[in-house]
């Protein structure tokens, strides 16, 4: 059975379970998952894209307008797939179901009439397909080459759009698109943990955030750069996230709940000293076609699987560790592993954790 056939079958599935007549799909995420990589969206901020697709028990539809119906075809080789096109004019906003014979539907977000499987959708994009996993390995190596370029190419002196520039630049020069790009140095580190890149000039220390999207799959990757020495209290921080980092890693093993790995994580935080910290900013949790496919929070019921990837990112202010990784049957893989990095080694459950370090420039 192909990649696509499988997540055909899961769909048809999700329907028959919800006694539903058919699925419509549009958000980008899912046009991405469904397609096994097709890009629907044109702003790369949106949440729907452009077309939509709609699956019966029977028939496969992709409904869009004249502008993008060529593109659909041509690049995207989306009716080679075996999608119905129903195309409209740009300017035609006409009722998405017209002439489907659609009447019980479900959907991945809020639609008229629709029954919202947001969800369920998302527990679909999050069990990766080994060739989804093959893809997300090989954006995981460009993300990870990006910000190690990025990185050595920082300068005091620098504005925080330089940066962000840059890292916009190595990230789709590699094909990958920046649909998050932070940047923070200096003092705004410790007062934003969501830093949008400003005019402010590096003076010692900035942090770099990319979620890079390739294919649908998003990977994320957060790196620090420190211009001399480390002063011993960000030392200390650092460390300690490095620790609470590896706990959230360990606890993520198929079988395990996203409320039990949360409770983990927030035991490390408090056998670290920084019990207060993960109040705020959430923690990470799986990864796939959204940057977060959930949020862990206590007591998240969602059950970790082999073949998934999460991305946690535990902070404390000042500091933070991020990368992302795939989960097997016996053990993960860090997928943002960058070459020639300082790590720090946290022994934890009899294993050797590596965890990046703030990279130290003297």
């Amino acid at each position: 059975m192909t990649e696509f056939e499988t997540k055909q079958n899961r769909i048809l599935e999700l329907i028959e379970t919800q006694g539903l007549d058919a699925l419509l799909l549009r958000r980008v995420s899912s046009f991405a998952w469904a397609t096994c990589g097709a890009a629907s969206f044109i702003n790369t901020a949106v949440t729907n894209g452009e077309a939509a697709l709609l699956v019966t028990r029977s028939r496969r539809y992709l409904i869009t307008n004249n502008i993008e119906a060529t593109r659909m075809e041509k690049e995207e080789k989306l009716k080679e797939q075996g999608w119905e096109f129903i195309v409209r004019p740009w300017y035609s906003a006409g009722d998405l179901l017209a002439n489907t014979g659609v009447s019980a539907l479900g959907t991945d977000g809020d639609y008229p009439c629709g029954v919202d499987l947001a969800l369920e959708v998302a527990r679909l994009r999050v069990s990766l397909t080994p060739e989804g996993r093959q893809r997300f390995r090989e954006l995981g190596c460009l993300c990870a080459a990006a910000m190690n370029q990025v990185c050595r190419q920082v300068r005091p002196g620098m504005s925080e759009y330089e940066i962000a520039a840059l890292l916009a630049h190595e990230a789709l020069n590699r094909g990958v698109q920046p649909i998050v790009n932070l940047i923070a140095t200096d003092e705004r580190i410790y007062a934003h943990r969501h830093p949008l890149p400003t005019g402010k000039k590096l003076e010692r220390y900035a942090m770099l955030v990319l979620c890079g999207r390739k294919n649908g799959l998003v990977c994320s990757i957060t790196r620090f750069v420190h211009f001399g020495r480390l002063p011993s209290d960000l030392k200390r921080k650092a460390e300690a996230v490095a620790t609470v980092d590896a706990a959230f890693i360990s606890a993520t093993r198929p079988g395990k709940t996203l409320g039990e790995i949360f409770d983990a994580g927030v035991a490390a935080y408090t056998q670290a000293g920084f019990s207060g910290e993960w109040q705020l900013h959430h923690q990470g949790g799986p990864a796939g076609y959204e940057p977060r496919e959930f949020v862990a929070t206590p007591g998240s019921p969602e059950v970790v699987v082999p073949g998934e990837a999460f991305a946690w990112n535990p902070s404390i202010t000042g500091a933070k560790v991020e990368d992302t990784i795939l989960v097997g049957e016996q053990g993960f893989e860090v997928l943002t592993s960058v070459d020639d990095w300082p790590i720090q080694t946290v022994h934890l459950d009899g294993k050797e954790f590596h965890r990046p370090k703030i990279l130290e420039i003297t």
